[in-house]
């Protein structure tokens, strides 16, 4: 088992980029096997999730040419892929198994899949429900009214829905739409609280019949030249240790800015924290630009209702912030964090008491008083990467060595990170 010694740094400098943005990366390679030829993908985050997905589409006969971060998919249209001889493994990622299960239930055969033993935990009952009503039949496993993987998907002769999505969630959103790639009319789905719109986005990058959330089906479209942008949830950790660390200025380039992500900029601003998001431009219908972070006092504040979607990935990170940060932090309605890939409202909680935060959990959320001053100790990851970063971080304030077990699971989004930590940091 792989661990990760992080010391207290007296500062980060430099210019870094950071790897390809993990949700843009699935959805190009799904997308990229749905269209009809060659799609050349440029900044692929060569991940362990990412590369689940391309193990997925390769096993459903599409032609993928890996080359470090760049990615050639020969996409064969709506109607070409073939069944897998073997169950598809999508290791750890909760990506490809919510959006693949929309794209297998247009596909008139027969699939398994499933995943590791976090994915099999995590529930699919959202995505099960609206694809058996356009028509397809998913078998899973039952256990208190909940389905869990593996998943037994037959597709095929979908019709189209309207259907309000219960929680805001970009992946159920994304099944969907997927799916009504293969139904014949227009499906929508309704959102009470806008997710991250990567999906719709790139879908009318590569000429699907899509406005907002309103798909035309069994409309075939063509492959694309697409270029991912940095991936802002992994830019968090490093401007959070940049706010964080004193004497510290760090520049991080081509970082993704597509507004339903950067929940994490407007909290951090409300924070207090000392950046400057600038030059920014569009490629390949997502914005990005270079953000400029130096050392920060920050301020404790409240977090709830419609923002909590945009920063659900980033709360782990910002719960080390608010340690430092003056004042109550509070953080509610974020109980979809107890079923990611560990329940995080949990594993958060606990390993960051082990430093000497005061800190205490709550049913959605948390409360946070600080500032804290932060002691290295041994904490476990619990084989989830956000939770592994996050006291990555909150080691490179604390006094004395910080020890976190079980770091294999950085490589499922941010292959290279310690890297940029021993470089970046002085």
């Amino acid at each position: 088992m792989k661990s990760l010694q992080i010391n207290q740094s007296k500062g980060l400098k430099g210019e870094i980029h950071i790897p390809g943005d993990k949700s843009t990366s699935h959805r190009a390679v799904m997308i990229g096997s749905l269209a009809g030829g060659r799609t050349k993908i440029d900044n692929f985050l060569p991940s362990a999730d990412c590369l689940a997905t391309v193990d997925c589409f390769r096993k459903l006969g599409i032609e993928i040419n890996l080359n470090g971060n760049q990615v050639e998919v020969f996409g064969k249209g709506l109607r070409g892929l073939k069944p897998s001889r073997e169950t598809l493994d999508v290791g750890n990622s909760g990506t490809t198994i919510r959006l693949i299960s929309g794209i297998l239930a247009g596909q008139n055969f027969k699939t398994i899949i499933t995943g590791d033993k976090s994915i099999q935990r995590r529930p699919m009952a959202r995505i099960v429900k609206p694809l058996r009503s356009m028509g397809a039949s998913i078998e899973g496993r039952r256990l208190n009214n909940e389905i869990f993987a593996p998943l037994k998907i037959s597709g095929g002769d979908l019709k189209p829905i309207n259907y309000e999505l219960p929680v805001a969630s970009a992946q159920v959103k994304s099944a969907i739409l997927l799916a009504g790639l293969f139904a014949e009319g227009e499906t929508v789905v309704i959102e009470k609280n806008p997710s991250r719109d990567h999906t719709e986005r790139m879908l009318s990058h590569f000429g699907a019949k899509i406005q907002g959330t309103r798909i035309r089906g069994n409309r075939e479209f063509s492959g694309a030249d697409i270029d991912m942008p940095g991936d802002l949830s992994s830019a968090s950790f490093l401007m959070a240790a940049a706010l964080l660390v004193s004497d510290s200025l760090l520049l991080i380039r081509e970082v993704g800015v597509n507004p339903t992500r950067t929940g994490i900029i407007d909290i951090l601003h409300r924070m207090g924290a000392n950046f400057e998001v600038k030059d920014e431009r569009m490629i390949s219908e997502e914005p990005r630009a270079e953000i400029l972070v130096r050392s920060s006092k920050l301020r404790a504040v409240k977090i709830s209702g419609e923002i909590v979607p945009r920063i659900i990935d980033e709360i782990p990170i910002i719960a080390v912030a608010a340690t430092q940060a003056e004042g109550l932090t509070e953080i509610r309605g974020a109980r979809e964090l107890r079923v990611k890939e560990s329940d995080r409202i949990a594993t958060i909680s606990s390993e960051l008491k082990k430093m000497g935060a005061d800190i205490q959990e709550l049913e959605d959320g948390m409360f946070i008083v600080g500032p804290t001053k932060l002691k290295g100790t041994t904490v476990k990851s619990f084989g989830d990467h956000r939770i592994a970063m996050a006291m990555a971080i909150a080691g490179l304030i604390a006094d004395g060595e910080t020890v976190i077990e079980d770091t294999e699971c950085i490589e499922t989004s941010f292959p290279g990170f310690e890297a940029i930590l021993r470089e970046t940091s002085i």
